[in-house]
């Protein structure tokens, strides 16, 4: 969910060197002067053994650096299709669907369908959703398993799956939405939102990339309308007047715009027009403005 790109995905933080020097007088042992007994990890009998456990030859055979490609898909042994991401120090592999992590909380494929039929149960018993709440428990579990898909879809988008990244990000939207709406506290309902405009780029990308490989201009660009006015009228409840100008996200969105414009035929004049009447007529400004800036793109 954080605002990192697929370059950088997973990759771990180095530690600087040891505050204290590590040398004599500093209370810390050197490696040769630590016990070789029986607690000596390195020849422990429980350590697993032959090949099947080390990931060395994996890890020599791709390596990292270069122009080589990080991500990838694979086959498992179980005959399913996983996402493999190259670290510097080894490997993180993702189930394709379902959990990245490939558990079944609560027999259901998700903490997050889980927790929905939790609320239709609710609504089917009570009638309405009033008294459904998530404790900070469960809206941390949710949060963690968002972030395991935020790392899948940031993979996904990399190897151009598309259709799964617009899965994914519709995901981590609905589970925003469910912990807004039912957190136990300010904090459960608010912290998720600063998320919310990277994710809406990538589903708008993602989409906009489906439709243009369908040769459909008009459906990509209809994509990042959406996203723009939704980004607008999100800056506009969460933060202070400016943040929607001021965002990167609406600004590689309207980049986007911008080279698709063109890509429509002159007739589409006249249906931008008719749209940006009806859209005055139903008070819906943002996407006025947006089809406003098409207009004089177009000029």
């Amino acid at each position: 969910m954080a605002n990192d790109g697929a370059d950088n995905l997973g990759e771990p933080q180095r530690e600087g060197p040891d505050p204290a020097g590590g040398g004599a007088g500093s209370g810390r042992e050197s490696p040769d002067s630590r016990p070789t007994g029986g607690s000596n990890r390195r020849n422990s009998d429980d350590a697993m053994p032959g090949p099947a456990a080390d990931l060395g030859p994996i890890l020599a055979g791709w390596p990292v650096g270069g122009h080589r490609p990080t991500v990838r898909l694979v086959r498992t042994v179980a005959g399913q299709v996983a996402i493999q991401v190259r670290l510097e120090l080894g490997l993180l592999q993702l189930a394709f669907d379902g959990r990245p992590d490939g558990r079944r909380p609560h027999g259901a494929d998700s903490l997050l369908t889980w927790h929905q039929s939790r609320l239709e149960a609710h609504r089917t018993r009570v009638g309405s959703d009033e008294g459904f709440e998530l404790s900070s428990k469960e809206c941390e579990g949710l949060r963690e398993e968002g972030v395991q898909v935020y790392h899948r879809y940031v993979a996904l988008f990399a190897l151009e799956e598309y259709e799964a990244v617009v899965r994914d990000t519709a995901r981590n939207l609905a589970m925003f939405e469910l912990c807004r709406n039912f957190g136990a506290s300010q904090g459960d309902r608010t912290v998720l939102e600063q998320y919310r405009p990277f994710v809406v780029m990538m589903r708008a990308r993602a989409e906009a990339a489906i439709a243009l490989t369908a040769g459909d201009s008009r459906a990509a660009l209809a994509a990042v309308e959406r996203a723009l006015a939704e980004l607008q009228a999100h800056f506009e409840e969460q933060g202070p007047m400016g943040g929607f100008e001021q965002s990167s996200e609406a600004t590689l969105l309207r980049g986007m715009r911008d080279a698709l414009v063109p890509r429509l035929p002159a007739s589409q004049r006249s249906e931008l027009e008719d749209r940006l009447r009806r859209a005055v007529q139903a008070e819906n400004f943002e996407l006025a403005a947006i089809l406003r800036d098409e207009l004089r793109s177009l000029e």
